[in-house]
């Protein structure tokens, strides 16, 4: 048996195999192609108008303190804030719950736990473990990692497979785009071909970047191939609103601390094209203000910088996030957005989810061969 051949049974055989979870994985990557649009559009009721053409929102002080006022038995940990003050400020409670708050108001307005953020989420559970619960969460979250590294085969060696073996011009045309007037297997062979030739390379980064997310093994090796070792698992987050080596000095009893609306202020100076603006809040005032300024949607890391302020005098102490990261973490959390191609905007997102449709598409065809070549008019001996 040739080389040729081999890979072609192997490829075969791991399609027929992972075909239903991989078309499930890519009609829900459709699904959820617009999901933070999606999400924004839900909550369009909470946008508010301000009271007056002139009216400023709250001060980030008092509309903490009217949210914790609301509800005394919970702690503010973060507080994000959008550009446009018509947006609500999102308050994150100690106790895992999110407040919606309107900011000239003060007022609560619901947890945006939305009928369409509820079913993408069940979408998304879907598309990563078929939505099982509890100890059976693993078993599904196995299946579709395994598919999506049988799927990563799939992409190289059916790049591999449809290379034209006559170099003619006339044998790429019929590789590189759809011919009209074919039927059965003919037609599924071309659109098989031809939607895999023109989604192999954004599949490559969404395929790849699913196994780091998948795979322990997998991200270590982005920080492998970097060139720096893979980071220790119990890491502090990215926004650990904590005392750091030399940051934190105990202020003097008689020192005022500087607000949080005075440090949000200094932050947004600091990054003047910022659109979202996330404050945490450290439950001692001796610890430093960890603020995280995003200059894009939310979903693209290298438009993001972490800010620490000392709390006692204002000053900014240090920077840190994306721009202090190492090669091996950037390369990760671009992969990580990547993998929905959010880390590109909304073109980004529309080319992910076409190639996704594309692989509905080449499911269905490949699935369509297989089943003609084993049991149709054409099955071979």
């Amino acid at each position: 048996m040739s080389l040729r051949r081999a890979i072609f049974w192997i490829h075969l055989a791991i399609g027929v195999t992972a075909a239903l979870v991989i078309l499930m994985m890519a009609v829900t990557g459709v699904i959820l192609t617009y999901e933070a649009q999606l999400n924004q559009w839900a909550l369009r009721e909470y946008r508010a108008d301000p009271p007056a053409p002139d009216a400023a929102p709250l001060g980030l002080d008092g509309l903490i303190a009217r949210v914790t006022g609301a509800k005394p038995s919970g702690r503010a940990t973060s507080v994000a804030l959008k550009r446009d003050p018509r947006e609500p400020a999102v308050v994150r409670l100690d106790d895992g719950s999110t407040v919606h708050v309107d900011r000239f108001t003060g007022k609560a307005l619901g947890d945006g736990n939305t009928p369409t953020r509820r079913f993408l989420r069940s979408v998304m559970y879907w598309h990563r473990w078929f939505a099982l619960e509890g100890e059976y969460r693993i078993i599904g979250r196995t299946f579709t990692a395994t598919a999506n590294l049988g799927f990563l085969f799939l992409l190289a060696s059916g790049f591999y497979l449809w290379w034209p073996s006559a170099g003619s011009r006339a044998a790429w045309r019929q590789a590189l785009w759809f011919r009209r007037g074919l039927s059965g297997r003919a037609r599924d062979f071309n659109w098989h071909r031809v939607i895999g030739f023109w989604s192999a390379v954004p599949l490559a980064v969404i395929v790849a970047s699913g196994a780091t997310i998948s795979y322990q093994w997998a991200a270590d090796l982005v920080y492998l191939l970097a060139g720096g070792a893979p980071p220790p698992q119990t890491a502090p987050q990215r926004l650990e609103p904590v005392a750091r080596s030399g940051l934190s000095v105990a202020p003097d009893p008689g020192t005022p601390s500087v607000g949080l609306q005075a440090l949000a202020a200094k932050a947004a100076a600091e990054t003047p094209a910022w659109q979202t603006i996330t404050v945490g809040l450290p439950e001692s005032l001796d610890d430093p203000v960890a603020i995280a300024v995003d200059r894009g949607t939310g979903r693209q890391p290298s438009k993001s910088e972490d800010l620490l302020f000392d709390r006692a005098t204002g000053e900014l102490v240090e920077r840190a996030g994306y721009p202090t990261f190492s090669r091996g973490h950037k390369i990760r959390r671009w992969l990580r957005f990547a993998h929905t191609g959010e880390v590109y905007g909304v073109i980004g997102q529309t080319i992910a989810g076409v190639v996704s449709l594309g692989v509905a598409v080449m499911v269905w065809t490949g699935l369509a061969m297989s089943w003609r070549r084993f049991f149709g008019s054409d099955r071979r001996t």
